[in-house]
């Protein structure tokens, strides 16, 4: 296998199944060992889209490639155009999926709870609050670090809000250990907007290499 594939959805072979089902089977073609994922086609309105079933263990992300949808999840209905995404944590919630329109396309992803976030993710949703909704920010931060405690990046990202915030010693407490856990965070403090506020502290300025004037 390459570094990479790149195929189109409709490059997969189509297989004829279950029930009235055409079946795309994604993970196969592809060689995927992450998570599964596959995709299934209604040829008529009407017609299942996704089969009714249960799952044993894994989680289950359903997405509406094309077309449209009308779930029923454990006797809800729910109905998804394209671009809709439907989670089902709980492998025990019974789904089935009808097709509204021909030609709908719906693309499965599953697998066991076992994938564990980046700390980007909690960082790349705060950043952009920073100024605007520093408290909405905190709680964000703060909920990574609790996923993350070793994080040199999210101790790093708490330190320039606080910096934002005016929070001086936490800002410096948290810088301090974002550098003692990844040295290289000092290169990037120097130049970092976000501790605008604390440029001329001798105490960061010690702290991120500076001499003193």
């Amino acid at each position: 296998m390459g570094t990479y594939r790149v195929i189109a959805l409709d490059e997969i072979e189509a297989i004829p199944g279950p029930g009235t089902l055409t079946w795309r089977p994604v993970r196969a073609a592809l060689g995927l060992r992450a998570f599964g994922t596959n995709a299934y086609t209604a040829a008529q309105a009407g017609e299942d889209v996704v089969e009714p079933h249960t799952e044993d263990e894994h989680e289950e992300l359903y997405f509406v490639f094309r077309g449209a949808a009308r779930f029923t999840l454990d006797g809800e209905t729910v109905d998804a155009p394209a671009g809709t995404y439907v989670f089902l944590p709980d492998p025990k919630v019974h789904r089935h999926a009808v097709a509204l329109e021909p030609a709908t396309t719906v693309m499965s992803f599953g697998g066991p709870p076992a994938f564990e976030p980046s700390p980007w993710e909690w960082y790349f949703r705060a950043g952009p609050l920073y100024r605007t909704e520093p408290e909405r920010a905190r709680e964000i931060l703060d909920d990574g670090l609790r996923e993350h405690p070793d994080s040199p990046g999210m101790r790093y990202e708490r330190a320039c809000l606080a910096a934002i915030m005016g929070e001086r010693d936490d800002a410096l407490r948290r810088l301090r250990e974002a550098i003692e856990l990844r040295a290289d965070l000092v290169e990037r403090a120097r130049v970092d907007d976000d501790f605008a506020s604390l440029r001329d502290d001798p105490e960061f300025r010690e702290l991120v290499g500076e001499a003193a004037d």
